[in-house]
């Protein structure tokens, strides 16, 4: 059933139809207030949509503490809002909406059905039940206030248009994908009217380095599974993770690279020079990976004995060549040290931000009150990516932007309320 808001309520605006932008618009919706949501695109969360193709990573399933820790840097500002909407307690919004949820092995938290399709298109009808009205194709192209009130500016496909409202949240994604919606050209607005943004980099996103054109040619697209990979530091410190990651034709990508992209990316810049080692076999010692080596060696081809004898791929033998190339393969202990520590190429650059999962940069936490109203546009929220912070996948970026929605809609509502 339809639930038509009281006309005489105020009417507020949510630019952006992603996830945060979903959220926001929920949360003012159920306070009984006239909710237009207004968006670039032709249909809402493109995105969001465009991320689930592969298996929609909802958010993650181990423990709360690990959890926030994912955010790094901004754990502490993002906290008070992940706080209000935990993992549990998104799984339960899902499932509310008549959605079933999974934890899968590695602890990440999916729908049933693996995609985000119909969980947009239950959200979405239940959002039109209460009232909400959307506005599709329509790019927010400048603000303009006067006489104590904020006039925005649309364009559409009929011309340009001027609205004011009693309130608004944004959420415009940061500037991934930006063929998707998420192109940044907000900050250009903002920036006008004083705002502290700092530059989009681009997050959970490939590296370039140089392969030989015979790796390229014959393993381009071959993942690489359960290795570890080791960054050092400019300090001296080193970071480690184990995962899956992908061999491409301009270097290396994948879960396990997006897992590290922050760390490589600022050690480009503050260095110019970023280097990865890779283990073959984390959960096997030096001894160990000797010893099998050397129980049946004689006789044996090297690429024969690493998928044999330690069940390697066969990219591995060609990367042996290509980043060991002084190796003796028949010296055992030099071999058994390569697998445990091959130095692969330096990393050249970061991948265009366009192609990347996700941004760093953004609004900086500054410049914005406890409840994510920007101190300088006052009725003015914001949500989502448009925030300066970042997360590897695993469902931590959907999470922080629900979270984040979630905050700013009520924050809002509690502002036009005089509560806040």
């Amino acid at each position: 059933m339809t639930i038509s808001p009281d006309p005489k309520s105020p009417t507020v605006a949510v630019i952006g139809a992603g996830p945060a932008g979903l959220m926001a618009a929920e949360q003012l919706a159920a306070k009984g207030f006239r909710v237009e949501v207004f968006d670039a695109m032709p249909s809402a969360a493109r995105k969001f949509l465009r991320a689930g193709v592969g298996g929609m990573n909802i958010t993650h399933a181990e423990d709360y503490s690990q959890f926030i820790l994912r955010y790094g840097d901004t754990a502490d500002a993002l906290q008070p809002f992940i706080d209000a909407l935990r993992p549990d307690a998104l799984r339960q919004w899902i499932h509310d909406l008549g959605v079933e949820t999974f934890v899968g092995t590695s602890g990440r938290v999916f729908p049933k059905e693996m995609k985000a399709a119909p969980l947009l298109r239950a959200w979405l009808h239940r959002l039109r039940e209460q009232g909400v009205v959307f506005h599709q194709r329509h790019r927010w192209t400048g603000l303009r206030t006067a006489e104590h009130k904020h006039h925005w500016q649309f364009q559409t496909p009929h011309g340009q248009f001027e609205r004011s409202f009693s309130g608004v949240v944004l959420a415009l994604g940061g500037a991934s994908w930006p063929q998707l919606g998420s192109d940044g050209s907000w900050a250009k607005i903002l920036e006008k009217q004083g705002l502290s943004i700092a530059a989009f980099q681009a997050s959970n996103c490939g590296f370039e380095l140089n392969w030989s054109d015979y790796l390229k040619k014959r393993f381009a697209g071959t993942p690489l599974k359960n290795i570890q990979l080791n960054l050092k530091k400019a300090d001296g410190s080193r970071e480690s993770r184990i995962g899956e990651c992908l061999i491409s034709e301009y270097g290396i990508e994948g879960s396990l690279i997006y897992a590290l992209s922050a760390s490589i990316r600022d050690q480009l810049q503050q260095t110019g020079a970023a280097q990865l080692s890779l283990d073959w076999l984390p959960q096997n010692s030096l001894e160990q990976i000797t010893a099998k080596l050397q129980s049946t060696r004689k006789g044996i081809s090297t690429s024969n004995l690493l998928q044999k004898k330690l069940k390697l791929p066969a990219i591995a033998h060609t990367l042996l060549r290509e980043c060991c190339p002084d190796l003796q393969m028949s010296d055992t202990a030099s071999l058994a040290q390569c697998l445990k520590n091959m130095q692969l190429p330096p990393i050249q650059a970061t991948r265009p931000i366009a192609e990347a999962i996700s941004t760093a940069g953004g609004i900086s936490f500054s410049e914005l009150s406890p409840a994510l109203m920007l101190e300088k546009l006052p009725g003015v929220f914001v949500a989502g990516e448009m925030l300066d912070w970042e997360a590897p996948t695993g469902g931590y970026l959907l999470t922080a932007c629900f979270a984040t929605g979630q905050a700013a809609g009520q924050g809002l509502a509690n502002w036009l309320n005089g509560q806040a």
